[in-house]
């Protein structure tokens, strides 16, 4: 399961900061516009994360985690998967994801990040970004590290490795000889989909293929436990958080 419609991240607000945010329509290089939310920094930053959403696409959860990046210095945009099959409406409780997800594939998904690290990039060209999912978008960030946008780094909260999804996608355990960029890997270890052997894989992967990763497995934890609804896991969820901020600072 992925996060609830009414889920919200486990990352508690700064007080003060002056972020700006805001929805606007993105156009990937095949011409499809899709759904986005960016929100900016205070700051000008040097560093910028794209969003990818659960298999719901853009909806509140992954808009305010844009907003909690920005407030921790880094501009963040978060999109939507569906533009080609549902246009640009909202991607409420009311949304059939069930059917639309079959329908997104690896190039279409590939061209939408594009198009949002061209966005982030638009006034600082030199600038480190990184890309974030969760569940369906965990494995959709692993897969950005080999699709040539120069990231700085990928990070995925609960992705299948050995998933093929979307169409089109080999699994990231079949595709860490392209990834170019470090990856950060944060696993709940009571996953019933993933189970302990396939992330160790990954790991193994990973360091066979000298891709500089760190691969965290959270005893206990279940899929999409970072929600402030686990409040049982909040530990978890902050020290996730933490590795989440220290990996874009540090990589690169």
């Amino acid at each position: 399961m992925c996060h609830d419609i009414d889920s919200s991240p486990p990352v508690p607000a700064v007080t003060g900061a002056a972020i700006r945010a805001h929805r606007l329509t993105l156009n990937a290089s095949d011409g499809n516009e899709f759904l986005a939310y960016e929100a900016f920094a205070d700051t000008p930053s040097d560093t910028a994360v794209v969003v990818l959403p659960d298999v719901r696409g853009l909806y509140h959860f992954y808009e305010e985690l844009a907003v909690r990046l920005a407030e921790a210095g880094h501009d963040a945009i978060a999109i939507d998967y569906f533009g080609r099959t549902a246009g640009l409406t909202a991607r409420d409780d009311s949304f059939p994801y069930t059917e639309h997800v079959p329908l997104v594939t690896y190039d279409g998904l590939k061209a939408d990040v594009a198009a949002a690290v061209a966005r982030l990039r638009e006034t600082n060209p030199g600038r480190r970004v990184f890309t974030v999912g969760f569940c369906f978008g965990g494995s959709n960030s692993w897969h950005q590290a080999a699709n040539g946008h120069g990231l700085a780094g990928v990070i995925g909260f609960y992705g299948r490795p050995d998933g093929a999804r979307p169409v089109g996608a080999k699994p990231p355990l079949e595709m860490v000889d392209q990834m170019a960029c470090p990856v950060l890997a944060l696993m709940g270890g009571d996953d019933p989909g993933i189970t302990p052997d396939v992330v160790a894989r990954f790991d193994q992967a990973l360091t066979k293929a000298g891709v500089p990763h760190e691969v965290v497995v959270y005893p206990g934890a279940p899929h999409s436990f970072f929600d402030r609804k686990y409040e049982e896991f909040s530990n978890e969820s902050a020290d996730a958080w933490r590795r989440v901020l220290n990996f874009i600072a540090g990589s690169g």
